[in-house]
């Protein structure tokens, strides 16, 4: 996927300027496909050169004025033709499954440092699933009542947070394992 389908999509969502796009990012789309501000506003500028995103100038009181982009029928044919194509596997790199295969070959103090990085991983992901929990409670308190836009929004979190939730628990089975040598 290409930063220019998220944010196609993300502005399809909700038109907007370029940094309310990047908080978007931060957000929301960001769970899944991640950019600087300053990626976003380089595609931002290309896309509009292409004339696949229209932007206005909005004028704001005490503040420079900003420019809010809304999808051109160019550029929602772009997303249309790319949502029609085949999904292609992504190829797996994982770093820290490398690190673990490559315990075995470790002294204790190697692992005892590999097992200190495997608790700070995933406190990193305990704390993603839990702003993952925060948001599904702010953002779709009502599950039964969503818009089909909204309720795809939602099955996407779920992968996350499912996703989350299996990375936790293998991790906990690569501290028990790593312990245990």
């Amino acid at each position: 996927m290409a930063l220019e389908h998220a944010i196609l999509v993300s502005l399809l969502e909700q038109p907007g300027s370029g940094y309310e796009l990047a908080r978007r990012f931060e957000r929301s789309i960001g769970r899944f496909w991640t950019a600087t501000h300053q990626q976003i506003y380089r595609v931002l500028k290309r896309m509009e050169s292409d004339g696949w995103v229209t932007a206005e100038e909005v004028g704001q009181d005490g503040r420079p004025d900003k420019r809010s982009y809304s999808v051109a029928a160019s550029g929602r044919a772009v997303l249309t033709e790319w949502l029609r194509g085949a999904v292609q596997p992504e190829a797996v790199r994982h770093d820290l499954a490398v690190r673990v295969r490559g315990a075995a070959f470790a002294d204790a103090a190697g692992r005892a440092a590999l097992i200190a990085e495997v608790e700070r991983y995933r406190a990193g992901h305990e704390e993603t699933l839990a702003r993952y929990l925060v948001g599904e409670k702010r953002d779709f308190p009502d599950v039964s009542a969503l818009e089909p836009g909204d309720r795809l929004q939602h099955v996407v979190l779920q992968g996350g947070i499912a996703y989350e939730r299996m990375l936790l628990a293998w991790l906990d089975d690569v501290l028990i394992t790593l312990r245990s040598l």
